[in-house]
């Protein structure tokens, strides 16, 4: 039984993280994550600060703002660039995933405005900043 608890603590802390999607830029850069085991799939930069949530493809910043959608793996913007992917949609080289800080609390969803109409979705990058881009979801 000693030798089993090291074991099963490994395994359950190794399923926790698994639970989280890495998204990363245009450079490969992991810049955020999705807390896929929260309802709303909260995404979370690695400052552990919380930016935005994704509604069924859309993504909304915690101050209600409607900031683009989430396909298949890839964020889009208003304009149907390509701003951020997880590593199975990237096509290219992705590097390491920094160290996650402690998570910090949520702050209370705005009101979600109505999204815009959705452009075509293009697969060129935006050159926009993705953690730009997911900033505007937070009042500062």
């Amino acid at each position: 039984m000693r030798r089993l608890l090291p074991f099963l603590m490994l395994l359950f802390c190794c399923r926790l993280a698994a639970q989280d999607v890495a998204l990363f830029n245009k450079d490969g850069k992991a810049i955020a994550y999705i807390d896929t085991k929260d309802k709303d799939q909260t995404i979370y930069l690695y400052s552990g600060e919380p930016v935005a949530v994704i509604s069924e493809t859309d993504v909304y910043g915690f101050n209600g703002k409607h900031l683009g959608w989430f396909e298949k793996g890839i964020v889009q913007d208003h304009t149907g660039k390509r701003i951020g992917n997880t590593k199975k949609a990237a096509t290219g080289y992705t590097q390491y995933e920094p160290y996650k800080s402690y998570k910090q609390q949520k702050p209370y969803m705005g009101y979600k405005g109505y999204p815009p109409y959705k452009p075509y979705l293009s697969n060129t990058w935006s050159d926009d900043s993705f953690e730009t881009f997911l900033l505007q979801g937070i009042d500062k």
